[in-house]
């Protein structure tokens, strides 16, 4: 497994790689890896000819500095951790190499970002101002770094998953975007590496979010239709733990995240988000 530093050198390994014909696989990755990650790489490297991940902590998905600074970077771990799921190259660029030094002072600092607005801009995007801007314009340039044929995307940041959707339709990328369910603890938590922020007591709490929408597919599937209900039930369970802050519970159209007000024949899906103690939590499920 090689390990690439500089965006330079990682094109050029792709670009041999896709001059001999061979199918490039990518999911990219903030590091501290945990078995949802591992699920992703699984896929990619049964589907593909070459398998690529990125470790890339981005400073423009962090609103506030010290969640940037506290954010786990155990490097060698993730590699490890990579190179037995069958990675061929990691690509784990500094901030300068991807953004000039915007954030440290360099005279020629990155002036191009992506939005997707709309769907960037509900749910997480009004909670967390800026967020899908930087998770837009990061996944943009490794696109264009690292030359996939096909992108690994968890469908627990289903949002996410959305949004680079949008993105890759509007701007014509030759990507194929693969989305892969969500993996889970026994409890149902939805696994995250800002779950090993939460304390013993925050982590039995946190798993409230996963039975609160499982309660939403139970009533979906008993015939309830009324997306109010829907929501009123699954937030009351998660309001009913007194270390659970609910953010929002949402029941969506599953391509646009417009909500609905009455379940119809398509797709739809749940979504719920809440700070426990002092960690920020989302989930979903379909409905």
């Amino acid at each position: 497994m090689r390990i690439v530093d500089t965006p330079e050198a990682m094109q050029l390994l792709s670009r041999s790689w896709r001059h001999d014909e061979q199918l490039v696989g990518f999911v990219p990755t903030m590091g501290a890896l945990h078995d949802g990650h591992l699920s992703l790489a699984r896929a990619a490297r049964e589907q593909c000819d070459r398998f690529v991940a990125s470790i890339f902590v981005n400073p423009l998905q962090f609103e506030a500095r010290e969640d940037l600074e506290k954010y786990e970077r155990p490097f060698d771990r993730d590699c490890r951790l990579l190179r037995e799921a069958g990675c061929d190259a990691v690509f784990a660029p500094s901030v300068e190499a991807m953004y000039g030094a915007r954030t440290t002072g360099s005279a020629r600092p990155a002036r191009t970002f992506v939005e997707v607005e709309g769907l960037g801009g509900v749910l997480e995007g009004k909670t967390r101002p800026g967020h899908f801007r930087g998770v837009a314009t990061i996944v943009t340039k490794l696109f264009s770094i690292v030359g996939p044929r096909r992108a690994y995307f968890g469908e627990k940041d289903y949002q996410q998953l959305k949004v680079i959707e949008q993105m890759v339709r509007d701007l014509f990328l030759d990507v194929e975007i693969v989305p892969c369910p969500t993996v889970r603890e026994e409890d149902g938590l939805a696994l995250s590496t800002r779950n090993t922020r939460l304390t013993q007591d925050e982590r039995k709490a946190a798993a409230v979010l996963s039975r609160a929408l499982h309660e939403g597919v139970a009533l979906t599937r008993g015939g309830e239709r009324n997306a109010a209900r829907l929501i009123e039930s699954m937030r009351a369970l998660c309001e009913a733990q007194p270390l659970v802050d609910v953010q929002y519970v949402a029941v969506v159209d599953s391509e646009t995240l417009a909500p609905i007000t009455e379940l119809d024949d398509r797709p739809v899906r749940a979504l719920v988000a809440a700070s426990v103690g002092d960690t920020h939590l989302i989930d979903n499920m379909a409905l």
